[in-house]
């Protein structure tokens, strides 16, 4: 892989890179949902958003059609800034809303309930001990419908604070109402931490897009949302990779879909389909700046006509070395395109290549690069 250069441009682009969630969308074009396995694999926080966001790349719209389409749909609604938070880990969603999410991304309803168990499976991980397992874990308060009866009057006790077993503890009160000693102390410190934190957040806010403007760039150099961490491989000349995709044997064309770093200009390679020459994938400019790209290569109809699997071997016959870290595979049943497979390349996604059949010939480079995709989402991909 050729090394980063240093200059202003970048400088800028990887300081907001270090400061943005990482990983925290993943752009692409639309793929299945993910399987059980993969939603197994989910632990923690960080997991979930990266899963979240797959599903908003491979659904491949926009938050406001999102929001759209959740309206026309009735029940929760999908703000975009409320998704955004979401998308970007900054806020762990509730369960209503990220079913509602998904359910506008076209996740189909089957899969619905294992993103449920792994919601709750998340959220456990990230409740205070002695949690009551019952509160929104977002807000630490119990759901609405065990705050308030029937009739929309607060239970009773609703100002003590509840264990685990639903017991009251304390309460917070004295009996003639006046609250303890200290609490308003202990609230005013948090209060004046939160302004703190904010206002120095807009400090360096407002001194990234001066620093943008001053360069003349556009004040959002980087948009947190295309900001992607992900693993690959690269090969020099000489080398290759090699893998077997499903496909449908009804289907009537094929496009390979890889995601590069562009910062290695003018990969070339080409394609064979089951030992037949199909293609190449063309060597592209590079570009210092914003380094993801999706390039697509459809392949000839004739070579996946009638066949359920494809052996693809990618050789490299330019002078830089050619890197990869994920195939999408769409193909074309009955006019629609769909996306029937998805490889994950990289030493983090062993097991996923195996289940390919990924071998490399003449590695050069294996590891995990956090790039960020061009600011309009049409640059993304390249024919």
């Amino acid at each position: 892989m050729l090394p980063e250069r240093s200059g202003s441009r970048e400088g800028k682009v990887r300081e907001v890179m270090r400061k943005a969630p990482e990983g925290s969308q993943d752009p692409g074009p639309d793929e299945q949902a993910p399987s059980g396995s993969g939603l197994a694999r989910v632990s923690c926080h960080e997991d979930l958003v990266k899963a979240l966001a797959e599903q908003f790349a491979r659904a491949d719209v926009s938050l406001r059609e999102l929001q759209a389409r959740a309206d026309r749909a009735g029940g929760v609604r999908l703000p975009r800034a409320t998704c955004a938070d979401m998308l970007a880990g900054r806020r762990f969603p509730k369960k209503a809303l990220m079913v509602a999410f998904l359910r506008a991304c076209r996740v189909p309803e089957p899969q619905i309930p294992a993103w449920e168990r792994t919601w709750e499976r998340v959220r456990l991980t990230r409740m205070p001990l002695g949690q009551d397992p019952t509160t929104d874990s977002s807000t630490g308060a119990p759901p609405e419908d065990q705050r308030r009866t029937a009739g929309g009057t607060p239970p009773e006790g609703r100002g003590r604070r509840w264990t685990v077993g639903g017991a009251p503890a304390e309460d917070r009160r004295t009996v003639g109402g006046a609250r303890p000693a200290g609490r308003g102390r202990r609230r005013a410190i948090v209060l004046a931490g939160a302004i703190t934190v904010v206002v120095g957040v807009g400090l360096v806010l407002t001194a990234a897009l001066r620093g943008g403007m001053s360069e003349g760039l556009p004040g959002d150099i980087v948009d947190v949302g295309h900001i992607v961490s992900d693993d690959g491989r690269a090969f020099g000349g000489g080398g290759s990779s090699r893998f077997t995709v499903t496909v449908s044997p009804a289907n009537t064309g094929v496009r390979l879909i890889r995601r590069l770093d562009v910062g290695v200009p003018l990969q070339h390679a080409t394609i064979t389909v089951n030992g037949a020459p199909a293609g190449a994938w063309r060597p592209l400019l590079g570009d210092d700046l914003y380094k993801w790209r999706n390039q697509i290569v459809e392949l000839p109809p004739h070579l996946t006509a009638g066949r359920r699997s494809l052996t693809i071997v990618n050789a490299s016959v330019g002078s830089s070395d050619f890197n990869e870290f994920r195939y999408i595979v769409k193909h074309k049943v009955d006019d629609v395109w769909s996306i029937i497979d998805t490889i994950d390349i990289g030493p983090d996604h062993t097991a996923d290549e195996a289940m390919h059949g990924y071998r490399i010939v003449g590695q050069g480079w294996l590891g995990t690069q956090t790039f960020a995709y061009p600011p309009r989402t049409e640059d993304w991909n390249i024919e």
